[in-house]
């Protein structure tokens, strides 16, 4: 019988999540829905020294706005409860303490002067100090200590911890779907902590064994941080016995910087203008840095985008629903080599987006801009503002600038335009124009946007005006400036009356 297929999320609350962050997320998630397996959310807390208030909501939040469902975890609950760390920690110190009795641990005293010092010392010497086989029974451990004395310091401190005893030179074997086959030499590795008593919690290697194995997680997609930690944990696996039902792993390559060498960073959105977190962020220290989402961006394109660094369907497709990313996916196919952020290129998914949604989900973002003004409206008038501009919109932030003409009379008029098209007979045109479009309205019983075009065109032709300079000077007049769809097309979302006030008003301001 197949194991089902379990996998997990599990950042850790120490501020906002990065858009990397996310991807992994997604990963899980199509891995998970492609199989028709759990996607479980869990926050890995247990370094309390970098909690930030706020993270852990935030972290929710984001994967709410990026359409990816909870089915187990944090914020709904579930059979292997409590999902967060800081919650579970009274599981830990049994594990910890199971790997010491079985020889697989150690506990060790030594202060963090001393540390610091032997540091130093190597640093000095042009070497590396490693806390491993060839240190650990000359220091202040339960491996050097008589027993009375360590359970002595067990007993009466609290500064001791819990310390893996790696084994020496022996080679550790790994498969990982993404990388392949790896071999390491343990003698190339260092006792990691593991537990630690002075705020009785874990460290991320003893936590994440656990929990995955009380979990029951089939499957660990993660970062490629994580991976020169993959012996370890291999060998913690060992350790308690749980070779046999460990997870398979899959370590995701980076997301590189737009431009020069290394990991993308907040730094780099900062210099360059874009946001590398999904939603907007406002650090304890007041800082604020942008998000996707307030940027203007669609969760759908900005998924779609996100999805595509990193692995791609293998055709020339790029648009893709979630429902087809999930289908499509396949984490055999992710690349080793880690991808180029672009900014350009997420822009452009988000106009694509833009033009391929609903006009009553536009307006509906367009109203709440349009609210926040006091600009009053309505909204069979802002479905067809929304779809005369969309085609020409980046982000749903453009939406109000690229429409603002059809709800707001023009105050001023651009002078550029004025000096070109205002002319004494134009203004004497188009208020020719205004009544015969009155009169074709009056007599046909409503507006038709073709049937006024067809009627004006064949005026101006018949009477050998001249097309651009009265067209044009009919934009200037109901727009302010020379920008916009048809005429005829303006005219029907602000109407006949105000296409009537805007020709006056703009003949009395221009003489």
């Amino acid at each position: 019988m197949s194991r089902e297929v379990r996998v997990r999320f599990a950042p850790s609350p120490t501020g906002a999540l990065h858009i990397g962050g996310v991807r992994t997320a997604l990963y899980n998630y199509f891995f998970a829905r492609q199989n028709g397996g759990k996607f479980i959310l869990r926050i890995e807390d247990t370094d309390s020294q970098r909690f930030v208030e706020g993270a852990e909501d935030y972290i929710i939040e984001s994967l709410k706005w990026s359409g990816i469902e909870i089915d187990e975890g944090v914020s709904v609950g579930g059979p292997h409860a409590p999902y967060r760390q800081s919650e579970r920690k009274e599981i830990y110190l049994k594990y910890a303490q199971e790997l010491v009795d079985n020889g697989w641990a150690y506990y060790a005293f030594d202060s963090q002067e001393t540390l610091d010092a032997l540091r130093a010392e190597c640093e000095a010497k042009g070497e590396t100090f490693s806390y491993n086989y060839s240190v650990r029974e000359k220091m202040q451990t339960s491996l050097s200590l008589p027993s009375e004395e360590v359970k002595r310091r067990l007993t009466e401190d609290n500064h001791w911890v819990v310390r893996f005893k790696m084994p020496e030179n022996e080679i550790v074997e790994m498969t990982d779907i993404v990388r392949g086959d790896m071999s390491v030499n343990t003698s190339t590795l260092d006792d990691k902590v593991l537990f630690k008593a002075i705020d009785e919690l874990p460290t991320y290697h003893l936590a994440n064994i656990v929990d995955d194995k009380l979990m029951d997680i089939s499957h660990v997609i993660r970062g490629e941080e994580w991976l020169p930690s993959l012996p370890l944990h291999y060998m913690l696996y060992r350790a308690f016995g749980w070779s046999e039902i460990q997870p398979t792993f899959a370590h995701l390559p980076l997301l590189l910087k737009p431009v020069g060498k290394g990991k993308l960073s907040k730094r780099d959105g900062d210099k360059l203008g874009f946001p590398v977190f999904p939603l907007r962020w406002v650090a304890p220290n007041g800082e604020a840095s942008h998000g996707y989402r307030e940027d203007g961006y669609l969760p759908e394109a900005f998924v779609n985008m996100l999805s595509l660094l990193g692995w791609n369907p293998g055709n020339d497709q790029e648009i893709m629903s979630m429902q087809e990313l999930t289908e499509l996916f396949n984490i055999d196919k992710v690349g080793k080599s880690g991808s180029r952020f672009d900014i350009e290129k997420a822009k452009w998914f988000n106009a694509q987006y833009i033009k391929m949604t609903d006009n009553e989900i536009l307006a509906t973002e367009l109203e709440k801009t349009l609210e926040d003004k006091g600009i009053s409206f309505n909204h069979a008038q802002v479905i067809k503002a929304v779809g005369l501009v969309k085609d020409r919109a980046t982000y749903l932030s453009d939406l109000f600038e690229l429409s603002s003409y059809f709800f707001l009379a023009p105050e001023s008029y651009d002078a550029k335009v004025v000096a070109k098209f205002w002319k004494e007979e134009n203004a004497i045109h188009i208020s020719k124009a205004k009544e015969m479009i009155i009169a074709y309205c009056e007599g046909l019983g409503k507006y038709d946007a073709t049937g006024a075009e067809t009627l004006i065109h064949e005026w101006i032709k018949t009477n050998g005006f001249q097309m651009g300079q009265i067209m044009n000077t009919l934009r200037l007049v109901l727009v302010g400036e020379s920008k916009g769809p048809s005429i005829f097309e303006i005219i029907d979302v602000i109407g006949v009356d105000a296409m009537s006030s805007r020709i006056d008003s703009a003949i009395e301001k221009l003489g």
